[in-house]
């Protein structure tokens, strides 16, 4: 979610649990230990288990018509003053937001050697959070957790600028070359970081299994990734509420909530390895 000025402040949005079936928690299981250059693709749907509203969701900027667009973004010091004490009362729900069970196995995936990448459409930060490398982690849409000087470039951390803003600073400014700041996060109509989307497309082409949890593969350029992945000869399994326009692609296609289908696939996975390895 990203912080702005035509956003309410986020409210608890725990999705109603939907279970997998046992079959697809065991195949699921299968594809991750066959996998040697595992990739999973992360959308909101992750996240709406630790609290963070997507943005399809009833509560989400499309319902509300309060989407963070280029175009929409607040002009003259006083809108822009009003627009970092809205950061400065609302950041901090962001930072206390916790990963979930996803977000762990997902980790914990990293740490038994069978993850070879992240590729994430969110802004939250959860990944880092539950322990995953950020040097694994390719973020599509940029951070919420980063802003970065309009003119010069230069990159600030989220907690550095809120502490300047609680500290009495109205409108906080580059402290290199004095220019406005912005979110690092990438707006509606705005294109996404090249860097972010070459490295993207790199893993698409060298996974032999991509897992896309909890997106709606509804938005390009970042959508075009598992198609990608197919067409280098790769698995794909997809794990998300609602249909996507890829299911048709998918050798695997669970309509489960993403925590508990991930625990799990994870908790099968020693037997299912050990029996691979005999």
């Amino acid at each position: 979610m990203t912080v702005s000025m035509t956003e309410n402040a986020p409210t608890e949005q725990y999705p109603d649990p939907v279970s997998a079936a046992p079959e697809d928690l065991t195949n699921l299981a299968r594809m991750i230990a066959a996998s040697e250059r595992m990739v999973v693709f992360t959308g909101a749907g992750i996240s709406t288990e630790s609290g963070i509203p997507d943005y399809r969701g009833p509560n989400g900027v499309w319902a509300r018509n309060a989407l963070p667009r280029a175009d929409n973004q607040p002009q003259g010091e006083d809108a822009q003053r009003r627009m970092w004490e809205f950061r400065r009362k609302n950041y901090p729900q962001m930072l206390a937001r916790q990963p979930n069970a996803g977000h762990r196995v997902i980790a914990n995936l990293e740490h038994d050697h069978k993850l070879f990448g992240i590729i994430t459409q969110n802004i939250d930060g959860l990944h880092q959070k539950a322990g995953n490398s950020p040097d694994r982690i390719i973020e599509l849409h940029g951070s919420t957790h980063t802003l970065r000087c309009r003119n010069c470039g230069t990159e600030y951390d989220g907690i550095t600028i809120q502490q300047r803003l609680d500290a009495g600073e109205e409108d906080p400014r580059c402290t290199v070359c004095g220019g406005p700041l912005r979110t690092g996060t990438v707006l509606f109509g705005e294109s996404l970081p090249q860097d972010a989307l070459r490295q993207a497309v790199a893993l698409a082409q060298v996974t032999d299994f991509l897992l896309v949890v909890g997106s709606s593969l509804a938005v390009n350029p970042a959508a075009r990734i598992p198609q990608i992945a197919r067409q280098h000869g790769a698995k794909l399994a997809i794990i998300n509420l609602a249909p996507t326009p890829l299911d048709h692609l998918a050798d695997l296609l669970i309509h489960a909530t993403a925590g508990p289908t991930l625990s799990g696939a994870y908790a099968q996975l020693p037997a299912i390895s050990g029996v691979a390895g005999q």
